[in-house]
């Protein structure tokens, strides 16, 4: 509706302030045409908003002009009070701050939108953090202070697979949370890479300015991570015999499973056979956590790896193994 987008200029404008025609076409998916013939009806209705000729000119308000129209539908006032998921405040400090902003816009909106807002808030509950999610080894506060205030970061981070921390000195992007785990994501010699927080050892913010590639976001950097990442394949593909009663807690672990055939049933219960994908071989030894439940069938290396970790574990308690960390 031209209503809708009349108000989406002004708050825009308000917010970003000088842009340019071509910048409020592409966020408004309308063509630049419309755009003038949006400001000039804004003009029309007292709105103090003119256009700056040249290379750097655009549009924009007339200096010190506020409104304090929130312009919220119903729904999008639902779905505001929907951000007021615990978890990525609380690692940032800013569960207080969130409650007060909410409080505000509350206060702001139309009264005949209110009770739906307040509604949401109590009817629905969005927890990003997975179960049993590991924690940032070091406190999110260090990473988020690199990235606010555009300077480089020292890690000593622990690699996968690495029984030692190194040393890597960083120039962050932001970050980034996904399914309950912080990513710190930063250029390393001007090499795109992602850091798990949970693995940082310690980090140091470095009084030097940092160095991004120019053109780039935390966005396009994350989707460039992202799809490789995703692309990666798997290394190891280990088909299981897995007791139907454990099934769900495993697929829950390992949603990529795919079970195949019908159930088979045996003296000590009935049994599906199941295929699953693990990117590193050693990876294979986390089905040990399932107990008999699980019987890995091959390839021939996985079941030796398996195996071999089982009997260690085995031979350990079998000989009295002292309760206190090896030497």
């Amino acid at each position: 509706m031209k209503s809708q987008r009349l108000l989406s200029i002004l708050l825009l404008l308000q917010t970003r302030g000088l842009s340019s025609a071509a910048e409020l076409a592409e966020r408004l998916e309308v063509s630049v045409r419309t755009i003038y013939r949006d400001v000039e009806a804004l003009s029309a209705s007292g709105v103090p908003v003119y256009t700056e000729r040249g290379r750097h000119g655009g549009i924009t308000l007339l200096p010190g002009f506020r409104t304090d129209m929130t312009g919220l539908t119903e729904d999008e006032s639902r779905a505001l009070f929907l951000l007021a998921a615990k978890g990525t405040h609380s690692a940032l400090g800013l569960d207080a701050a969130l409650a007060s902003a909410l409080r505000k816009v509350m206060a702001a909106l139309p009264a005949a939108h209110r009770p739906a807002a307040e509604l949401t808030s109590r009817r629905i509950l969005v927890d990003p953090n997975r179960w049993l999610a590991p924690r940032p080894a070091v406190d999110l506060d260090v990473l988020n202070s690199a990235v606010f205030t555009d300077r480089r970061l020292r890690l000593l981070y622990r690699p996968r697979g690495a029984t030692e921390p190194r040393d890597y000195l960083l120039d962050p992007y932001g970050l980034v949370v996904k399914a309950g785990v912080w990513y710190l994501v930063a250029d390393k010699s001007g090499e795109p890479r992602m850091f798990r927080a949970d693995r940082v050892c310690s980090a140091t913010v470095i009084d030097e300015p940092v160095r991004r590639r120019p053109g780039l976001e935390l966005v396009d950097v994350w989707e460039s991570l992202r799809c490789v990442k995703g692309d990666r394949a798997f290394d190891v593909r280990v088909t299981a015999l897995v007791r139907a009663s454990a099934l769900g807690r495993i697929l829950s672990l390992h949603p990529g499973g795919i079970a195949e055939g019908p159930v088979q049933d045996g003296p000590d219960g009935a049994w599906q056979r199941l295929e699953l994908e693990f990117l590193h071989l050693d990876d294979v030894c986390s089905l040990l956590a399932f107990g008999a439940d699980v019987r890995v069938l091959g390839p021939p290396e996985a079941r030796e790896r398996v195996a071999r970790s089982a009997a260690a574990a085995a031979d350990w308690y079998a000989a009295g193994g002292s309760p206190a960390a090896p030497a």
